[in-house]
């Protein structure tokens, strides 16, 4: 059995790396192989994924999902854009405010319009899912975030694309209350398979 034609899952783990292993495992009741590199010490995102560059140095392409993004899009589409002149892809969603919109009439400040928790279009965001190519290893530090010193740089030679996603369900899980609001959303999409 395949996950989506995924067979084998690398899972960069750090910080409770026992208690992911223990949960998750081999990945045989997920139907995938997942294998495990772990970090020593903290490595950001760029580092971790050095740190897994003997698994994945002879693939054409790979995917990688930050950990704490919980989405439905599909990472496939990202792959889609890889070209020679590419590194890279990002997969980006309209910007979700935190705070319901209000617009009113500034003479007489009656509300015309209140939209709680749009996504914000003109506005764009990394959604923490990526694609890449071998060459990536290039680029990446021993230590560091991709956001902060690879994507830069990749962006700067024009080796970096962008994947919009308009339409999915996507949310960091920075809080206590996000891990909440996850679970909700977990239980909603697993009934709308």
């Amino acid at each position: 059995m395949k996950a989506h034609g995924i067979t084998e899952i690398i899972i960069c783990a750090g910080h409770l790396k026992e208690k992911i292993m223990e949960d998750i495992g081999s990945g045989q009741k997920f139907g995938v192989m997942i294998g495990y590199v772990v970090e020593d010490e903290p490595l950001g995102t760029g580092g971790a994924l050095k740190n897994a560059m003997h698994l994945l140095n002879k693939e054409e392409a790979f995917i990688v999902i930050n950990g704490d993004v919980l989405t439905n899009l599909n990472p496939i589409e990202l792959i889609k854009v890889l070209r020679d002149d590419t590194v890279g892809a990002i997969a980006v969603i309209p910007l979700p405010s935190p705070y319901g919109i209000v617009s009113f009439d500034n003479v007489t400040f009656k509300i015309s319009e209140f939209k709680e928790k749009p996504r914000l279009s003109d506005y764009w965001i990394n959604a923490g899912v990526y694609a890449f190519t071998s060459k990536i290893f290039n680029y990446l530090p021993q230590q560091g975030d991709l956001e902060k010193t690879t994507f830069p740089e990749l962006a700067g030679q024009g080796l970096l694309k962008a994947v919009p996603f308009n339409e999915c369900e996507w949310m960091s899980i920075d809080t206590h209350k996000d891990l909440e609001e996850a679970a909700k959303l977990v239980k909603s999409l697993c009934f709308n398979l």
